[in-house]
């Protein structure tokens, strides 16, 4: 029978007047949180398709901004069209979930994709043989079914990972660090496809990328959560302390939808229109980072007193694209403001979900989080309504304003109704 491996003891030896130790014990390597976290087993057969689902989450607002607004001449009008499809999900968004919280996610994914699909492809051709404005609304109206990927991938962690607070708050960060890159990543590929090819390209292959990822993830049915029938469960949003939670998402979706707009029409004004999906990109890539270095940091606290600071940071930094734009007009230094104002996006959604994890009623976890989200969207179609007004009657470089003053707005309603803990859940902050 082997024996385990002793620990040799140091060597010592004098050179001259020194002194020198040598430990020749074996080393041992602390696995990465991340690598630990996709060695679970089924955990890299379902995401690696959910990332390929959520990637055209980040194409389809700049393919139909740049679509309409090229098309039409008037960004007011796509940001208009972008604000109607985003309110349209916020509303059927959780009716989705809900459903998939009580089929299950294969069950109800599928078709609800391929209807968003049909709505997508319905914009491309209604865009393309210019059909009356009010087509254009209809029809991104009907991607609301789209379902929301992401939420139903941290409910597959969530299953997973049931009792590790530790690895969930891993897992948490990884899923906001995976969003962040899809939009990183989204609206490059979507700008470059409309620019290097047609304008309805990204739109196209948006919509080709969506229905493969969701039809891929859906086929893993080893990790999807069972479902479970509890009727006696409230709705989320009547969950102690979920509505001062759900109050401050809107106004933190205003943030995201204006700065879209306006760093497009911003480019847009320097000439430069094709390189907003980099810009943007930088925007996220500094959210990816801060999400992924977030994971590997214990948390201390609990997190409904972090959320503050959290907002209070993202405001502070949404003055630098402000300023580059303001004092220098020009596109590479808004590009660098951007992507350190994107630092503090994925720590405020972290907590913001991990509170929305926390605070949803069991058997609800799809409901609860895809509720965040359409307030997340509700916002961002304010916000990208007000960007296009901004930009259209005021100027690119005013609509930096929209962003800013939308972070406050979060930061103020984060202070006035601050989500206090709830009684049994200090038990579950990892300290």
């Amino acid at each position: 029978m082997p024996q385990p491996e002793s620990r040799r003891p140091p060597m010592f030896t004098v050179t001259a007047d020194t002194l020198v130790a040598v430990d020749f014990s074996p080393r041992t390597r602390t696995p990465s949180p991340y690598r630990r976290l996709l060695s679970t087993p089924g955990a890299r057969a379902f995401t690696l398709p959910n990332l390929l689902a959520r990637l055209p989450m980040g194409m389809f607002s700049v393919s139909a901004v740049v679509m309409i607004a090229g098309s039409r001449g008037s960004y007011a009008l796509a940001g208009a069209v972008t604000a109607t499809g985003l309110a349209a999900t916020a509303l059927v968004a959780p009716w989705i979930a809900r459903l998939v919280d009580r089929h299950g996610q294969a069950r109800v994914a599928v078709p609800a994709t391929v209807l968003a699909v049909l709505g997508s492809l319905a914009l491309l051709l209604c865009v393309h043989y210019d059909a009356p404005a009010w087509t254009l609304f209809a029809s991104h109206a009907a991607t609301a079914t789209t379902p929301n990927t992401g939420g139903m991938s941290r409910a597959r962690w969530a299953h997973l990972l049931k009792g590790d607070e530790r690895a969930l708050h891993t897992a948490n960060s990884f899923e906001q660090a995976a969003d962040e890159a899809c939009f990183m990543l989204g609206p490059v590929l979507a700008a470059f496809l409309c620019a290097a090819f047609f304008p309805e390209a990204g739109t196209l292959v948006g919509a080709v990328l969506l229905l493969t990822g969701v039809l891929l993830f859906a086929a893993q049915r080893s990790t999807e959560p069972p479902v479970r029938r509890l009727p006696h469960s409230g709705p989320p949003f009547r969950a102690p302390g979920m509505p001062a939670l759900l109050t401050v998402c809107p106004a933190m979706g205003a943030v995201f939808g204006s700065m879209e707009v306006v760093t497009i029409a911003f480019a847009d004004a320097q000439g430069h229109r094709a390189a907003a999906g980099v810009v943007l990109g930088l925007q996220a890539a500094g959210s990816c980072a801060a999400g992924l270095l977030f994971g590997t940091l214990k948390a201390t606290g609990p997190a409904a007193e972090r959320l503050p600071w959290c907002v209070a940071a993202m405001t502070g930094l949404l003055i630098l694209p402000l300023l580059a734009a303001t004092l220098t007009g020009s596109l590479p230094l808004l590009a660098l403001a951007l992507l350190v104002a994107g630092m503090a996006t994925a720590p405020t959604m972290v907590t913001t979900m991990t509170l929305v994890q926390q605070r949803t009623p069991e058997g609800r976890l799809n409901e609860g989080m895809t509720l965040a989200v359409t307030g997340l969207l509700g916002g961002i179609a304010c916000g990208s309504a007000a960007g296009g007004w901004t930009v259209d009657h005021m100027s690119p470089t005013a609509g930096f304003g929209v962003p800013v003053t939308a972070a406050a707005t979060a930061l103020m309603i984060s202070l006035a109704r601050r989500p206090a803990s709830i009684p049994g859940s200090d038990s579950r902050q990892m300290h």
